[in-house]
């Protein structure tokens, strides 16, 4: 698996995720919403309510199905490798 491509594709996702929240923001600029959006700056991760949990697992899940794929191109990488050296 090449790091860079790995690399670029995780770093493409952070930048749809940014672009994403940047883009509701400023849809929902209201008082309550920059009220609640700073708590929840404040709070951990385990604190978070279920909701708000399954809104960050949805974007970890995209990165796990980038990662998930970049390993199966690295074996049919190998394995073209392989073949192409033992014929």
């Amino acid at each position: 698996m090449s790091d860079k491509r790995l690399l670029e594709r995780l770093a493409a996702l952070e930048h749809n995720q940014w672009a994403h929240w940047t883009s509701y923001m400023l849809e929902h600029l209201t008082p309550e919403n920059i009220e609640r959006w700073k708590r929840q700056t404040q709070t951990s991760y385990v604190d978070l309510s279920d909701g708000e949990k399954e809104s960050d697992r949805d974007w970890a899940r995209k990165a796990i199905e980038i990662m998930q794929s970049e390993s199966k191109m690295a074996k049919i990488d190998a394995l073209a490798d392989y073949l192409r050296v033992n014929g």
